[in-house]
């Protein structure tokens, strides 16, 4: 397939899902159809939805486990309830994301005509509108309790992240690295679960202590290593990346060593954390 370039103009734009899309930007001719934008289009509002009862339930169920939840003030109840579809969102795309790259024919060498750069199917289409739902859920959330929810790390970290699942999603090509990258999501509950116990003022726990390690380990495998695997995949599957489309083809050379910088300087972060945690905890001894 050789990778085509559309000239930006009037006559090459098309309407998709009502907005105008320069072909020259994300080039999904042959691609898109109207089943399909009524797929992702569905796809993205059950991601918004998800978001929603999530966090309803959160606040429901929240009392029965910590009773201290009721005295908590409104910002601290908004973030608690925010890190519950978080957590959930992390969960389901990190399960989908190992099962699709690993358990599955979908991106595995060989087990398909089509270059493994081009794969997509129903489920991946899916799981990535969910996640777009998402990213736009707790984006609009974050924008409009800015900075209460997170500085703009978090809105830099958001933004490339569904700039990417988006591109990947209209377009039908790098499916394999978005999963690769949505895998990392596994280690947000972790950190959300740092949160609650540090709220619930239990940083004196075993408990913390043990996830504060799953934490670091979790990173260390999951936004370190994976991030070098992932570097090393698309430099033995050069000749596939550069059949992607201009605009993706750049932002995949672009965006991922972004993220990794970003889940360095956390990684630093969290390691200090971690051995703070566990002097305080021999001392404690």
């Amino acid at each position: 397939m050789v990778r085509a370039f559309y000239p930006i103009t009037r006559s090459s734009a098309i309407n998709m899902l009502g907005v105008q899309l320069p072909l020259g930007l994300i080039n999904i001719a042959g691609h898109a159809t109207s089943s399909k934008e009524l797929h992702w289009l569905l796809s993205v509002f059950a991601g918004i939805i998800m978001c929603k009862i999530v966090y309803q339930l959160t606040g429901a169920i929240s009392p029965l486990f910590f009773t201290g939840y009721v005295k908590l003030d409104d910002q601290k109840k908004l973030e608690w309830n925010n890190r519950g579809f978080s957590s959930f969102h992390a969960l389901v795309v990190a399960a989908a994301s190992l099962y699709l790259l690993l358990e599955s024919d979908l991106f595995r060498d060989g087990a398909q005509d089509e270059l493994m750069i081009n794969r997509t199917s129903a489920s991946s289409d899916t799981i990535l509108g969910i996640s777009t739902g998402y990213f736009l859920a707790d984006l609009a959330m974050i924008f409009y309790y800015f900075p209460a929810l997170g500085g703009m790390e978090y809105v830099l970290h958001h933004g490339l992240s569904m700039f990417a699942i988006v591109q990947s999603l209209l377009s039908g090509q790098a499916q394999i690295y978005i999963f690769m990258v949505l895998f990392t999501e596994s280690t947000t509950p972790f950190v959300n679960l740092r949160w609650y116990l540090d709220v619930a003022d239990q940083k004196n726990s075993k408990l913390y202590v043990y996830n504060g390690v799953a934490l670091f380990l979790g990173w260390l495998v999951a936004r370190i290593f994976l991030f070098l695997f992932f570097f090393y995949h698309m430099f033995s599957h050069f000749d596939q990346i550069k059949k992607v489309y201009p605009l993706g083809f750049y932002s995949l050379l672009t965006v991922p060593p972004i993220l990794a910088l970003l889940n360095i300087v956390w990684f630093w972060k969290i390691a200090k954390g971690l051995i703070k945690t566990l002097r305080k905890a021999r001392h404690s001894q």
